[in-house]
């Protein structure tokens, strides 16, 4: 048998042209390895970004459960008279519910029953569980006409997180690093955080795919940073082992690597070989991206004392700003928490009391930095809550289920509009009467204000140009800057 004859029969179209590219990719690692940031590409596609950008980097922060709309920005004062009252059948139209409410006998309506101010020059409402948010007022754009497709939680954060319900495509933050690759050489182009506090309810569960590259090579999978003293896990060195011995045996590694590399010509062997470089350099920049003993105490003024704790939202909000401080592309923050489907107003008080600060601190902290106007923020759940209440129905309590037809997002910085308000829902804030905005609108949106037709970032997988976008998407003109 021919082994070598073998191998190239198996090798795919991309190891072909990734054979190609060897040279390009042998002087990108060749400079990783020197450690001359002046002379390495960030990587990226030639081209792209397609057009000039107003951001250059992103922080997402997903509040996984699906916030209350209601409760939060899309005040409806109209509801209280009709408190307690069967939503109408004109309002609902036969619309799917959930496992959860279709057993019900009747759903009746229930009104907020948190106080609403309007905030900023342009009168932004905002209920009183989001005090912080109304200093931010002015720079943030609520656009409160956003629907989805889908109904239950997993299929709705894949979707809003991937572009498709079905699991296995590549995360928004790994089509970004793909596509414009990064600006730092010493921390991944894809960062992420992941927090729970305050929540009483257990909560729906988050999966490593949500953040996964898909059928891209591996390296633009999300690198999530843990709290406690292993951020990262298997980075640390044993016992014993000293930095020289470490770079003695990464050097022996790639050797043997790059003849594998010249064997079969698979991508992802280059792939390894530029993970473990990274690696080795984050055990160097990693204890001091996220060692806050540095911040002044005016940071902890700002983000609150819950930001000194690790793991927190405050402190998850912080070492984002950190984060891109130092050169990283995508951070995407993740809150778990917001699945109220009874008890709503204790836990969402709770929620809001985690997360409202620490949001609001990390638009001023960026904005007082000179680094919000080319820093995307973006905030939301992957749906809404229901007007009708789940449960019980008394004057003080009451629960929401599931609602994508309509819930609220908000966006601040590089490319979108200051102060402004997109979108309007009718009076039980179940459906959208002017300017829908899709996921694949929010998605094709966002890489519009990184200079990226979404259109255009692509990517062939089994016959097939895939794109995150899908075959959807517009962006919404309206919010741009």
């Amino acid at each position: 048998m021919n082994w070598k004859r073998e191998v190239q029969l198996l090798e795919t179209r991309r190891q072909f042209f990734g054979r190609g590219a060897k040279g390009l990719s042998a002087a990108a690692l060749a400079g990783l390895l020197n450690g001359d940031a002046a002379a390495v590409p960030t990587g990226g596609l030639p081209g792209v970004p397609h057009y000039a950008a107003k951001a250059k980097r992103v922080i997402w922060l997903h509040q996984s459960g699906g916030p209350s709309q209601l409760d939060l920005f899309d005040y409806k004062p109209q509801l209280k008279k009709f408190h307690g009252s069967e939503l109408p059948g004109s309002i609902r139209m036969g619309q799917r519910i959930t496992g959860m409410t279709s057993g019900q006998a009747s759903f009746p309506c229930a009104s907020s029953i948190f106080k609403f101010e309007q905030a900023g020059k342009a009168g932004i409402w905002m209920s009183e569980l989001i005090p912080h948010h109304k200093k931010i007022a002015d720079e943030i754009c609520v656009i409160k006409s956003v629907h989805t497709d889908a109904i239950n939680h997993d299929p709705a954060i894949t979707f809003i997180q991937s572009g498709s319900q079905q699991p296995g495509r590549p995360s928004i933050g790994s089509w970004v690093s793909y596509g414009l690759g990064s600006e730092t050489q010493e921390l991944p182009a894809f960062v992420v955080l992941l927090s729970q506090q305050n929540s009483v309810n257990a909560d729906q569960p988050l999966f490593s795919r949500l953040w996964g590259a898909g059928f891209l090579p591996s390296r633009y999978q999300g690198v999530r940073l843990r709290s406690g003293k292993d951020p990262v896990l298997y980075l640390a060195d044993p016992a014993g082992i000293e930095r020289e011995g470490r770079r003695e045996m990464l050097d022996a590694l790639q050797a043997l690597n790059k003849m594998r590399e010249e064997a079969y010509h698979d991508p992802e062997i280059d792939t390894r070989i530029q993970q473990y470089e990274m690696a080795y350099k984050m055990q160097a920049s990693v204890p001091e991206l996220t060692d806050l003993s540095k911040e002044p105490a005016s940071t902890f003024a700002l983000y609150g004392e819950d930001a000194r704790k690790p793991g927190t939202y405050a402190a998850n909000c912080l070492l984002a700003r950190r984060l891109v401080e130092r050169g990283v592309r995508f951070v995407q923050l993740y809150h778990k928490g917001w699945d109220q489907h009874n008890n709503l107003p204790r836990d969402l008080a709770l929620q809001c009391k985690a997360s409202d600060q620490g949001a609001a601190a990390l638009v001023l902290d960026l904005k007082q930095r000179g680094m919000l106007d080319d820093t995307l923020v973006v905030w939301g759940g992957e749906f809404g809550r229901t007007v009708y209440c789940q449960g019980r129905l008394t004057e003080t309590d009451y629960g929401r289920d599931h609602h994508p037809r309509n819930f609220c997002m908000w966006m601040a910085g590089g490319g979108v509009k200051r102060g402004f308000q997109l979108g309007e829902t009718d009076d039980y804030s179940y459906n959208i009467v002017s300017d829908p905005v899709h996921i694949h609108d929010i998605q094709a949106t966002l890489l519009h204000c990184l200079g990226v037709d979404h259109t255009k970032l692509t990517y062939k997988f089994q016959g097939r140009w895939f794109r995150l976008t899908d075959v959807h998407g517009n962006v919404v003109r309206p919010l741009l800057a």
